[in-house]
């Protein structure tokens, strides 16, 4: 097996992770980015009557093309750093995303009102990035050629095996308290989508790394354990999409977001160490700091989405774009009142004079938008 597992690491070692950590933090920024740019498509096309749907846009599908991109570049981070780096670097989207609500401001806060209602959301960007830097220096920095082999030997090791026993026990427990005994609880439903989530990153880790050699010269793709990995990675993919559009329609998205931060880097953690024995060799300096980071990380993050659940909404508002104020109430931008993280249904196509007819749908839970009469 072809690792470098001796403590301290090699500079093979420390270069491989600092590409990858490099790449996760461009991709999450990324990503960020898409889904504010994604966000600001359905705003700018909700202010006016162009019948168009959203996904006919310019901005709506350079938003698509930078996700891809971000993706793309945390897909390829784990072909050289481990998940217990990559993982918890996720972080970087939610400061990102804090950051372009701040900037995107529906009011003009004095100095002190600002500071008041938003010292929350800079302290917690505070701490997770506090919390990053100590995870990215103590974390573990063991490097390995994920080849088929290397796989394979991992997949027959007694860790990974009673790991996964582990998990398929307790998965199939709290499946059966969500949907025998109807326990929708917040913290089932993220686990069990944490659950998925580690096994979706370990193949995912594996699906990258034999890509990687492979465009290296070392061909990897003649190994079944590649397809195996590959299909494993897309169809956990799908459960944990499911379970995450049922959640969203359950709870707030800022505590989806805390939530689910919290469990997978815990469980990706647990996962990389006892797959690709990430934390083998490490003393209990690294070890005690690398855990203390992730604490600082969580804390930062719970508190960047109390934040934003008290006082701001991480989207662009209406007012940000010329002459919406006038058409719509100063509120924030989420198309789907159900809370959910999808984008939401506009009826673009609908009657310009029907966002208009006060007596349209008298039942509906949405607000009715009517014009001000001088």
């Amino acid at each position: 097996m072809e690792r470098e597992g001796k403590w301290p690491p090699s500079d093979l070692s420390y270069k491989e992770n600092l590409i990858g950590t490099l790449l996760a933090i461009f991709g999450n920024l990324v990503i960020s980015i898409s889904l504010n740019m994604q966000k600001y498509s359905h705003v700018k096309l909700a202010g006016t009557k162009d019948p168009r749907s959203y996904f006919r846009t310019k901005t709506w599908w350079l938003g698509l093309m930078l996700m891809l991109i971000g993706e793309l570049g945390v897909f390829t981070a784990y072909a050289y750093a481990p998940l217990s780096l990559i993982t918890p670097l996720s972080a970087v989207s939610i400061v990102a995303s804090s950051i372009i609500g701040i900037i995107f401001l529906r009011d003009k806060w004095k100095p002190k009102e600002f500071l008041r209602n938003y010292a929350l959301s800079f302290l917690g960007c505070g701490f997770t990035v506090v919390g990053i830097y100590l995870l990215v220096t103590f974390g573990p920095n063991a490097h390995e050629k994920l080849s088929g082999r290397n796989l394979i030997s991992h997949l027959m090791g007694w860790p990974f095996l009673l790991y996964m026993l582990v998990l398929i026990i307790l998965f199939c427990l709290l499946l059966y308290f969500y949907k025998i005994r109807k326990m929708t609880y917040l913290v089932v439903i993220m686990l069990l989508e944490a659950l998925l989530g580690s096994v979706t990153i370990v193949s995912a880790k594996g699906v990258s790394g034999m890509i990687i050699l492979s465009i290296q010269g070392n061909l990897q793709l003649a190994y079944p354990i590649f397809y195996v990995l590959f299909v494993v990675m897309v169809s956990t993919a799908v459960f944990q999409a499911m379970f995450l559009r049922e959640v969203s329609e359950l709870y707030d998205p800022s505590q989806i977001a805390s939530v689910s931060y919290i469990f997978s880097t815990i469980i990706a953690v647990i996962a990389g160490a006892t797959f690709y024995l990430e934390f083998n060799g490490a003393d209990a300096l690294h070890i005690c700091m690398f855990v203390f980071g992730s604490c600082i990380a969580f804390l930062g993050v719970l508190l960047i989405t109390q934040s934003k659940k008290r006082t701001f909404d991480p989207y662009i508002t209406m007012d940000v774009l010329p002459g919406l104020g006038s058409m719509f109430a100063k509120s924030p931008v989420q198309p789907d009142l159900s809370g959910s993280f999808s984008y939401g249904t506009l009826d673009h196509n609908a009657h310009p004079d029907v966002l208009l007819d006060p007596q349209h749908e008298p039942n509906s839970s949405r607000p009715v938008i009517t014009s001000k009469q001088d």
